[in-house]
């Protein structure tokens, strides 16, 4: 059994991870190929192309100056899949890539799963007739998409989301803060500017002026920022210019921990959320890109809400801050806001923590074992 994988950036190669140790189980001498990262290597995954590679995002400059490098690797990989073709391809997230490639292989009579349905129901719905004619089968990582695929003739399958089952129902805050060295009687902000270089250029210099401003109000706050390698200097830069080295403590990666041991998170917008929510932290989220970007992101939008925690929850639960919203001042008013509720509020803090847990009782499912099972039948029928 030879299955190719196409993940891109650091979430889409924590979920590829995830769903080849149900291959695995099905198939134990599966070979896996592709573009991928750190935690499908650690399941014997071959990396033709490191998973950075397809880390863009935005509309404008942002994806055209890498535009020439990113096809090219999408026609090498192809012509090396039509050469060599696998049982599957599995192209994980990054639809912006995977769909086009999805589309040349399954005409080629490659079987073709995309993992991750793409975001049809929050913006760009002109995608559904693309994904209809690329992919044999989509596996679902939130419980009301399979019905709007089928609505459309795509066949899907609920596998739930993989982190409801890596992230514990109740996370142990000490041990998390002992790990990371830090105080159990202070008050820890978590703050998250995002994995890409892009993401990090438009949030991080407003995330630590923030943390600046929260450290002027109370100043026994701790702050911590968890660092992908590859963006250690980025952020590096950004606390200097910030003034805030001698006040945030920097981790290469254990983000998971970073959350676990915080009470509250500042933090961009995109799956991160999403794991800050299973954590059950109070956060805010923010996001800034392009002004170009912004101008076509804002039109295609269809529904109010941008941070998947309130997608999800089908309301504000916690507070968004967009674009030129997102200023130093209010990101540190909202943090402000929270950690005030947490003194004075606790029935707040408690709410908010119960709408988190339900959610993440209902996105717990055997995640590897239902996405294996739905391969295993697109591959039999």
């Amino acid at each position: 059994m030879q299955a190719a994988l196409v993940a891109g950036e650091t979430s889409g190669d924590l979920l590829a991870g995830l769903l080849l140790d149900g291959l695995k189980q099905r198939w134990p001498e599966l070979q896996s190929v592709g573009i991928g990262g750190p935690q499908m290597a650690q399941r014997g995954f071959e990396a033709w192309w490191p998973h950075d590679k397809l880390a863009v995002h935005g509309f404008g400059w942002e994806v055209l100056r890498r535009y020439r490098e990113i096809v090219g690797i999408r026609k090498q990989l192809k012509a090396r899949l039509l050469q060599q073709p696998p049982d599957v391809f599995i192209g994980v997230d990054a639809p912006d890539f995977n769909l086009d490639l999805e589309a040349s292989l399954k005409a080629h009579g490659i079987k073709t799963v995309h993992f991750v349905c793409p975001s049809i129901w929050a913006w760009r719905p002109e995608r559904i007739e693309k994904i209809k004619r690329s992919v044999d089968h989509v596996l679902c990582i939130f419980p009301f998409e399979p019905a709007l695929l089928a609505a459309h003739g795509i066949a899907a399958t609920y596998v739930g989301h993989p982190l409801a089952n890596v992230i514990p129902l109740q996370p142990d805050q000490a041990a998390a803060r002992a790990r990371l060295g830090l105080s159990v009687q202070n008050t820890v902000v978590a703050i998250l500017p995002g994995s890409r270089d892009s993401e990090i250029a438009h949030l991080a210099a407003h995330f630590f002026a923030a943390a600046r401003l929260i450290r002027q109000a109370r100043p026994d706050t701790q702050f911590i920022v968890p660092v992908v390698p590859a963006r250690r200097a980025q952020i590096e830069a950004a606390l200097r210019m910030s003034g805030m080295v001698e006040w945030v403590q920097m981790v290469m990666g254990q983000s998971h921990t970073v959350l676990a041991a915080c009470d509250v998170t500042l933090i961009a917008s995109g799956t991160a959320t999403l794991e800050a929510a299973l954590f059950k932290r109070p956060m805010v989220i923010a996001y800034r890109m392009g002004w170009l970007s912004w101008q076509i992101m804002r039109r295609k939008k269809l529904q109010a809400w941008v941070g998947l925690p309130n997608i999800l929850c089908r309301d504000f639960v916690v507070p968004e801050l967009l674009q030129d919203a997102a200023t130093p001042q209010a990101l540190a008013h909202e943090i402000l806001q929270w950690l005030d509720a947490k003194a004075r509020q606790p029935e707040k803090i408690r709410a908010l923590e119960q709408r988190f847990t339900a959610l993440h009782t209902e996105l717990q499912r055997d995640t590897p074992q239902l996405a294996a099972h739905a391969i295993a039948q697109l591959l039999h029928s």
